[in-house]
């Protein structure tokens, strides 16, 4: 059951932070060394590899060292487990607002 998934719990934390939504986001375009990533974001580097552990720990991330550059990119079906789970919530709050639109309409055609 993804209620009680430490995995996914590690996931919605990665992604409670900007900066790490914002890292995210600009792999989700392709991969990327960490000072591409640190560029555009206003903190240290060292900050940057806080965040990307972060990411990596819960498995969106993953990286890999050639040389002197470390290469992240992004694990596209970790973000697949956060999305079933959305959609999850998803289809049973529009059930229940079908269901409340139905009782609404039937409410009103008795009292009319």
């Amino acid at each position: 059951m993804l209620n009680h998934s430490p995995q996914l719990d590690q996931v919605f934390h990665a992604l409670a932070d900007p900066s790490r939504r914002a890292m995210v986001e600009r792999l989700s375009m392709g991969p990327a060394s960490v000072s591409e990533l640190a560029r555009p974001l206003d903190m240290s580097l060292p900050a940057v590899v806080q965040h990307l552990q972060v990411l990596e720990t819960s498995g969106l991330v993953r990286t890999e060292k050639s040389g002197r550059v470390r290469t992240c990119t992004i694990v596209p079906n970790t973000l697949g487990t956060a999305m079933q789970w959305i959609d999850e919530r998803k289809t049973t709050w529009e059930q229940r607002f079908d269901q409340l639109d139905a009782f609404l309409e039937d409410d009103k055609g008795k009292k009319s």
